[in-house]
């Protein structure tokens, strides 16, 4: 398999182009600056190019089973970049039919499962979500982006990441985030991503993920 990954230079890409190196795929990513990926390998191409520019785009697309992103922003300065990207990277995967794509968004985004409990629901949720306004604003626009389109689409939303040793176990939940659970490690949710790619179950569909 071929795999196109953006946003790989953050923890979360990172884990994503080690482990599908690991799995034997080919893997182009897309970064800005190549001294932030640390990692050689032989079925590894690192390409430079503005993510938000869906002609630059195009040609690292191009021939590719899947792509793959790990595209946002840790800060609120930084926030636009996961909807601006997006609208680029889905233009480009369009126009050279290649229909597979599985993005990371976040668990705050969109609506909390019923059975979550009520201190998160009431107190925790509300602080987290105007802590960082801006960034889940901007995911918000970035799935909205990602579910109009004509793509077989996944969008994973993990809670508070955390840069532990993979446990190799997580919960899925479809449409919401798995109730009671706060923390993922990078290392799982880029193991469960990989694992959505040939998944049918989850295309277009929100796929809460959490250990």
């Amino acid at each position: 398999m071929r795999y196109t990954i953006f946003g790989a230079t953050g923890g979360t890409g990172r884990q994503l182009v080690r482990r599908a190196l690991d799995a034997g795929h080919k893997v182009t990513a897309v970064v800005r600056d190549p001294e932030r990926l640390p990692v050689r390998h032989d079925l590894l191409e690192v390409a430079t190019a503005d993510v938000r520019d869906p002609e630059a785009l195009r040609p690292l697309v191009a021939g590719a089973d899947a792509a793959l992103s790990a595209l946002g922003s840790p800060t609120n300065k930084g926030a636009g970049i996961a909807s601006t990207g997006t609208r680029a990277i889905v233009s480009a995967l369009q126009a050279e039919g290649v229909e597979r794509y599985v993005a990371v968004s976040a668990a705050p985004v969109g609506t909390q499962p019923h059975d979550e409990g009520r201190l998160h629901r009431t107190v925790v949720l509300p602080l987290v979500r105007r802590a960082f306004k801006n960034i889940y604003t901007d995911l918000a626009v970035m799935e909205e982006e990602i579910s109009s389109s004509a793509l077989r689409w996944t969008v994973v939303r993990p809670p508070q990441l955390t840069d532990r040793p993979a446990t190799g176990q997580w919960q899925q939940r479809e449409g919401t985030a798995v109730p009671g659970r706060l923390r993922i490690t990078r290392a799982d949710l880029a193991a469960a991503m990989l694992t959505m790619v040939d998944n049918p179950d989850t295309e277009r569909k929100v796929i809460g993920v959490a250990n």
